[in-house]
């Protein structure tokens, strides 16, 4: 199995959970609708090309681990829904304004927003294609390489500090995501290779004897892109992996 090694450097990133009220939370490790979304708009799509985005989610792995630990940090804003600019008509696509259900407080008051984000970390990723089909690795490598339009790493305010592909070795080849994985040097804060075999906070999709180890559980990753909304699970593991093997 091919797969292409990502570099995920950025002061913040986002990988989005379950929203709880106002707050947004984010996940310790990307899904496969963010790595879908990411490599789509790396290739080009937009949220109308639905088909070739839920084929891509359908064919994509990945396994990741945390080279460098992030911090979490939360974000607090707020919204005014009474401010002018927010009952002028004609910000929606039906011309008229759109106010949230409820009372004078739900429709025109001040919110909290609360935004969950991981500060500071470095994670390298192994992304591969589990069947043969339009686009290959090659071509996911080449788009993320020199991607269509700018990418981020969640929200829109994830801009990566540097290109995502490893700059040695963009692609490698191994028995699955996880071996491979478990081969690529870690990187230090500045992106030197650490020395050694060390031990890193990992996730990866279940081998056949892992479907019900402990370490498995269901994660709420995947997207109906026809009708943006979030559908269905899947299982994944996360753990302790050694790294320089």
């Amino acid at each position: 199995m091919k797969a292409a090694i990502l570099r995920l450097d950025a002061v913040q990133m986002s990988f989005g959970s379950v929203i709880v009220d106002q707050h947004g939370f984010t996940d310790s490790f990307p899904g496969v609708a963010m790595l879908t979304g990411l490599i789509g708009n790396a290739l080009g799509y937009d949220h109308s090309d639905f088909a070739k985005l839920t084929d891509l989610q359908e064919r994509l792995d990945f396994a990741a681990r945390w080279d460098v630990d992030p911090e979490v940090m939360v974000d607090y804003h707020t919204v005014d829904l009474g401010s002018p600019k927010m009952r002028n008509p004609g910000w929606t696509t039906s011309g008229e304004p759109e106010h949230r259900a409820g009372g004078p407080a739900a429709r025109y008051g001040i919110h909290q927003r609360y935004r969950h984000y991981l500060v500071d970390g470095l994670m390298t990723v192994a992304v591969g294609l589990t069947t043969e089909g339009d686009p290959d690795l090659q071509t996911v490598v080449h788009a993320l390489r020199e991607p269509v339009r700018p990418l981020f790493l969640g929200r829109k305010t994830c801009l990566p500090s540097r290109p995502l592909l490893d700059p040695r070795t963009p692609v490698m080849e191994g028995e699955d995501l996880l071996s491979i994985l478990a081969r690529v040097p870690i990187w230090t804060r500045s992106g030197q290779e650490a020395k050694g075999r060390c031990y890193t906070r990992a996730c990866w999709t279940p081998r056949s004897f892992e479907d019900t180890a402990p370490e498995t559980r269901l994660v709420y990753d995947l997207r109906d892109w026809q009708n943006q909304l979030p559908a269905g699970s899947r299982k994944r593991c996360e753990g302790m992996i050694e790294v320089g093997l």
